[in-house]
């Protein structure tokens, strides 16, 4: 069967993989995020568009260096009102993260790319909702403490598959979207292309 990549470290997009079956190998794509994000945005792109050409890069990447292989590449977004957020540097920051979603409505776009020798052959962005409780500043206080620098790892600073579900008051769309990794769309691409058993 065709071997398959994934573009990234994350460590919750290969829990992902791992929990569904799928085999696989993770490798650093070597992108610099941080660059490509900032001429995105400068360039006007909104957050959706911001994880989509992240996630390309990052397949296409991949590819270049695995030319006999499906590689995935994936990234996700948060947006609140059109307002891009990254993942919070500080527990400080993430407090003030969680203050400003608390009783809100935002997405998280989550952007999957599969490439092979050097180019994109599929992609999907599936774009959850998530409405936050209005919670305390008790319970904020007290989430965060009990959770940490794990945080951190997050965009919105919670994790969903953990205490951070208790934020919420409605979500809709697809778990394994909201965790980073649009996860049937992708099974049914792998099958289709013979990397994983119909």
């Amino acid at each position: 069967m065709t071997p398959i990549v994934l573009a990234s470290k994350s460590a919750s997009r290969a829990a992902v993989l791992t929990g569904a079956g799928v085999p696989f190998e993770a490798a650093s794509p070597g992108v610099d995020e941080a660059e490509a994000k900032a001429r995105l945005l400068a360039d006007g792109a909104g957050p959706a568009a911001v994880a989509e050409h992240l996630a390309e890069a990052k397949a296409i990447a991949g590819s270049k260096l695995r030319p006999d292989a499906l590689v995935i590449g994936a990234d996700q977004t948060l947006d609140l009102d059109g307002r891009l957020f990254d993942k919070a540097e500080s527990l400080a920051e993430a407090r003030e993260r969680l203050t400003v979603f608390r009783g809100r409505r935002h997405q998280l776009h989550s952007a999957v790319v599969v490439a092979r020798a050097g180019e994109a052959v599929w992609r999907v962005v599936e774009s959850p909702s998530l409405t936050m409780r209005d919670v305390s500043d008790a319970y904020l206080d007290a989430y965060i403490a009990r959770n940490g620098e794990t945080l951190l790892g997050s965009v919105g600073c919670y994790m969903l598959e953990g205490e951070g579900v208790q934020l919420f008051e409605a979500i809709e769309g697809d778990y394994f979207a909201i965790l980073g990794l649009p996860l049937l769309p992708l099974l049914r691409f792998l099958r289709s292309a013979g990397a994983l058993a119909a």
